[in-house]
């Protein structure tokens, strides 16, 4: 049953990061990569959520590993940032970086707390 509840969360996530990142890339005509920014952070948000309110082991399964576990991506997430130090647009890739990271963690530290408010 455990690996039914990771299918259906990713059969979610994934549609969503692919629709999200096409929607944000439609509105920002930049080399930052937006999309997958908004995606990674809002999973971050969301597994901090889940980590603060403590659910049960099924809705972690199907909301943690699956839905965030597919709906955000380290590997695209490294991609996007060596081609744009390839690209010759190493500040850029290192504000990515560092963007990422920070935001990451400070949307990761406010779900747990928001979690553990509710």
């Amino acid at each position: 049953m455990n690996w039914l509840l990771v299918i259906a969360g990713g059969a979610v996530g994934a549609p969503l990061r692919y629709l999200t990142d096409r929607v944000v890339r439609s509105r920002h005509d930049s080399a930052f990569p937006w999309g997958t920014f908004a995606v990674n952070i809002a999973g971050c948000l969301i597994l901090g959520l889940l980590t603060g309110a403590a659910p049960g082991q099924h809705l972690q399964l199907l909301l943690g590993t699956g839905f965030c576990g597919a709906l955000t991506t380290y590997s695209t997430f490294s991609y996007e940032t060596l081609r744009l130090a390839e690209d010759g647009a190493g500040l850029l890739a290192a504000a990515y970086v560092t963007l990422s990271v920070v935001a990451g963690l400070g949307a990761a530290f406010a779900g747990v707390w928001l979690g553990g408010a509710l």
